[in-house]
Parts: C-alpha cells; sequence; structure tokens
C-alpha cells in the first residue's frame, strides 16, 4: 500500500462510519442470478496454499520486489509462471503476460534558478517534484494564486488569468472567524491541506486552469521532501519514479519560505491573488534515465457476457532492500497478490466444471503502487487493456493477511472502502454476498469522507474510480511492520487471509454471474 507523507515515500502510498457507510439502507437491492453454488469453488482457497505461496512471493529472495529492480522481475515471472501452469491465458497474446510500463527516474536535475538576480540552490531551497523538460523558464511576472484552490466553496483563481504563467502558491487552507475551514465547512481540513494529496490536488488545479509551472511554498513538505532527494543523490541513487511521457507532468517546485517571499514578501499573511512583478530566470536540464517493469495480466473469458470484464486487482511491488535489509511486504502487498492468484485458481476450477462465469474476469497485478499508483494509472490512463467502458467493476487488494492493532480480540473483521463511492447496486451486493456466505464483519470506518488518512486516494482502485468505474477496496488496516522489514510471511493470519480471500471470490462470482451489470449513480470524487 502506498505509503502517506509527511516524511517522504514515493507514492508511498486508506474512514468512523459516516453517512456514506449507510447506503445498505437503500431500498434498491442488488439482483443476483447464479448458474451454481459457487462454494465448491471458494473452497479450493485454503489457508494452506495461501501459505505455501506466499512463503516464497514474500521471501528474501524476492529481494523485496521494488520496482524496475530484480526482485520485482522475478515476482512478475513466479506470476506469470502460475497463470502458464494453472492453464489461464494472457488478454494480450499467447505467453505474454506482461502489460510493459514505460517508467523514468528522476535524478536530480541541473538546475539555475534566480529572482530578482538573487541565486537560488537546489535542495537548500527548492526541489522539482516532476521531470519536466530540459527548458528554460523566463517571467517578468508571476501568478500568485494565495493557497492555490479551487473548489465550489472556494476559489483562488477567481478574476485571475494563469494561462502559460507560472503560477506561486502557499500550503494550507483558509479558515473561517470560528476556526472551521472553508472549504469542509467543519474543523476537518480537506485534500487541499492533506500532504503530497495537496501537491497533487493544487498542481493538477492549476494545470487545468493552463499554467505552465507551479511553485508551491509549504515548509512542512520541503524538508522531509528535500532531505530524502538529497539523501539519495548522495549515495547516487535515483529520485522519484514516474511515468515516461506522461500527459499529466508539469512542472512543479517545492520551495522553502525564503524562496517564496523573495516573490511575495508577506505571503505568510497575504493571501490575496495577483499578478507580481518578479524577474524570474531558469535553465532546467532533466537528468531523468528510462527504466522497465511490467504489469501482470490474465483472464478467464465470460460465457455469456465475454465484453464485460470484472477486474481483481493487487500490487505486485514492495519497498526492496535497504541498507541491506530486505522489505518482504508480506501484508504490504503479497497478501493481496496471493490472494488474487488463489481466486484466479477457483474461477479456472469452475471453468473445467463447465460452470465458468458469465462475465469475464481480468486478473490484474500493478507494478510501482508504492511509487505513486504507476502501474494502474498506466493501465487505466494510458494503456487499457480492457476499454474502460467495459469494465463492471474493480475489486483491489491491498493488505489483507493482518488484523489492525485496534481490532485486537474482534479479529473477524474487514475494512471495506468506496463501494458506496459510485456504486448503490455495488455496495448493497457487496453487504448481501457477506452476509450469505461469510459473515466477517465489514467495517466503513475508514470509508468516511473526511477520513484523514484518506485511504480511498492510496491504492490502485482510485485510479479506476476516477474513471467512474464502481470498485471496492479491501483492507485489514495498519500495523507496526508496515513499511518495515519486519513485515514478513511469518506474522501472516492465514486463516483471516483465506476467510477475506474467499469473500472477494464471492462478490466476483456475483457480479460475474447476476444477470443485469450493474450502475453507476453516483458522481466521480475526482479528490486526488
Amino acid at each position: 500500500m502506498k505509503k502517506a507523507l509527511y516524511v517522504f515515500c514515493i507514492g508511498a502510498i486508506m474512514w468512523s462510519c459516516g453517512p456514506s457507510a449507510n447506503t445498505n439502507t437503500a431500498s434498491k437491492k442488488a439482483e443476483v442470478s447464479i448458474p451454481s453454488n459457487p462454494s465448491m469453488f471458494a473452497n479450493t482457497i485454503t489457508e494452506a496454499e495461501l501459505r505455501e505461496e506466499l512463503m516464497i512471493y514474500a521471501s528474501d529472495e524476492m529481494e523485496g520486489r521494488e520496482t524496475g529492480k530484480p526482485g520485482q522481475k522475478k515476482a512478475v515471472e513466479f506470476l506469470k509462471n502460475h497463470y502458464v501452469t494453472m492453464g489461464i491465458p494472457s488478454p494480450i497474446s499467447k505467453d505474454d503476460y506482461f502489460q510493459e510500463v514505460p517508467l523514468s527516474i528522476n535524478k536530480t536535475p541541473k538546475v539555475d534558478l534566480s529572482i530578482n538576480g538573487k541565486a537560488f540552490n537546489y535542495f537548500d531551497d527548492f526541489i522539482a517534484l516532476t521531470a519536466g523538460s530540459t527548458e528554460m523558464l523566463e517571467a517578468d511576472n508571476v501568478v500568485y494564486v494565495g493557497y492555490g484552490i479551487e473548489s465550489d466553496n472556494h476559489s483562488d483563481y477567481t478574476g485571475i488569468d494563469v494561462k502559460g504563467k507560472i503560477v506561486l502558491m502557499t500550503s494550507g487552507e483558509p479558515t473561517n472567524a470560528d476556526g472551521s475551514y472553508k472549504v469542509t465547512g467543519t474543523k476537518e481540513g480537506s485534500k487541499w491541506s492533506n500532504g503530497r494529496q495537496e501537491l497533487s490536488a493544487k498542481r493538477d488545479a492549476a494545470k487545468e486552469k493552463g499554467a505552465k509551472a507551479v511553485i508551491m511554498v509549504a515548509p512542512k513538505l520541503f524538508t522531509p521532501y528535500s532531505n530524502y532527494f538529497k539523501s539519495q543523490a548522495e549515495k547516487g541513487g535515483g529520485g522519484r519514479l514516474s511515468l515516461k511521457g506522461d500527459d499529466n507532468v508539469m512542472h512543479l517546485f517545492l520551495t522553502s519560505e525564503n524562496l517564496g517571499k523573495a516573490i511575495v514578501s508577506d505571503m505568510s499573511t497575504n493571501h490575496k491573488p495577483s499578478n507580481v512583478a518578479t524577474k524570474l530566470k531558469m535553465n532546467y536540464t532533466s537528468q531523468a534515465e528510462e527504466v522497465g517493469s511490467e504489469n501482470v495480466v490474465a483472464f478467464i473469458k465470460g460465457s455469456e457476457k465475454p465484453n464485460e470484464y470484472i477486474v481483481i486487482s493487487a500490487h505486485l511491488d514492495h519497498e526492496g532492500i535497504k541498507d541491506g535489509k530486505v522489505y518482504n511486504g508480506a501484508d504490504d502487498d503479497g497478501s493481496g497478490t496471493i490472494a488474487v492468484v488463489e481466486i484466479a485458481e477457483a474461477f479456472k476450477a469452475a471453468v473445467d466444471k463447465g460452470q465458468g462465469p458469465k462475465r469475464s474476469i481480468l486478473f490484474l497485478h500493478v507494478t510501482g503502487e508504492e511509487k505513486g499508483l504507476l502501474g494502474s494509472r498506466h493501465y487505466t490512463d494510458n494503456d487499457p487493456i480492457i476499454p474502460l467502458e467495459n469494465t463492471v467493476a474493480n475489486l483491489n487488494i491491498d493488505m489483507i493477511g493482518r488484523i489492525d492493532p485496534k481490532r485486537e480480540g474482534d479479529r473477524n473483521y474487514i475494512y471495506l472502502i468506496g463501494s458506496d463511492k459510485l456504486s448503490t447496486e455495488l455496495h448493497n451486493l457487496s453487504e448481501e454476498v457477506n452476509k450469505k456466505y461469510m459473515n466477517i464483519e465489514l467495517d466503513y470506518t475508514f470509508n468516511d469522507e473526511n477520513d484523514p488518512n484518506r485511504f480511498y486516494y492510496r491504492s490502485d482502485h482510485y485510479n479506476f474510480a476516477k474513471n467512474n468505474v464502481p470498485i471496492i477496496f479491501y483492507f485489514n488496516g495498519t500495523h507496526d511492520d508496515y513499511h518495515q522489514p519486519s513485515d514478513t510471511p511469518d506474522k501472516i493470519n492465514y486463516d483471516l487471509l483465506e476467510n477475506r480471500t474467499r469473500l472477494v471470490f464471492y462478490t466476483a462470482w456475483e457480479l460475474a454471474n447476476r444477470d443485469a451489470r450493474i450502475t453507476v449513480d453516483k458522481a466521480v470524487d475526482s479528490g486526488n
């Protein structure tokens, strides 16, 4: 799972039960029509097999499965070999189970930056968060947009033209006299002041308005980001991975307060948008290098509705090796990866009995989740193997093998996130399937719109949801071993992993075999 930021970890990377979790009371019931009792196939998903496979997948031999590194190559071969052995084909072509994901690693660029004749230093005063292109930026005018927010309740772009301009903004979001936030109307902040999500939200708002580059003054974020980049450069390593040729890339610079005040001296108290006469010069030379990585895909063709697909996903990557220690990622996301493999095996058993699903099932193992949801974004935004309009739903599994310390003693649970965000039918179907087959407590704690963890935006399902594909995200919560070398396969609760994996299988089974495709009846939340 992608770890949240204040201490920088790229990509890196899920709410109390709010009103959105109560859609199971809606009058519209999920319509289910299945060809047979699926229990005989669900029962092929066992503790023993899950343990056997995860002990290999999350072993030291896999070297932590870091994107683009040898361990990740071992992981994709492991997955491909399983699908070949099971006789489950690829949707790409015979024997080709790999969707190439073109990446680049953005090493420290060469940047000369001056403002009104004063030079500023890379790492000390600013860093680049996007690769950009080699070019010169010059401006006699910078547009200051205050907080850089564009929302229904507050806009910093009213009456300001930023097209083709360099935009300056500050971190945070405005409050009312009573201390409540203007955007939410509550004491809880929004995406506009939530760490990494703030960066992407404000960047995207400026890009939509046509800005050429963004300078964001965010002292609390700048220090950990800059320190991380600097330490990587000193070790001879790279910087941030990004999708090569990504159309979403725009120059985004994170800076110290010192640099920001060289443009707007009173910006700590002045948040009024304005055009600022400033002589800015920048020579930017990219130092990006290409990195190869792969998603792994396999599929089972539907018997009656082969052009409608259920996508079952998990991310195959983890943190790699740091300071000589292997980050095994048994829970994150070895548990989800092996769950997808076992679900595929269960569906294949149904096919072999002549009871395969009516709709097709795509098994999608994505790379680069820990680096910023890169593999899933490439799949949805650049190269959807299955057209998104043909994708009925995405069931995403990211960490389902452990117990949240807050749930000790009450372990028969799973956190569900996003089931009601786009489709009431999907939420109701999920509830009914669980009641019918598993009776696991479906905990919607992290489904609350105001959850400070923002888990809904932090795993691969989000790239489907933002494209109007209904999703369910299955998650056990974080624990002390999250993103640590101690996340090892001996700590997995294999009985829970079995039950949770079966729940996903049953849900996929019902989605694949019901007569009518589930409908989307809610608006997309482009909160990232």
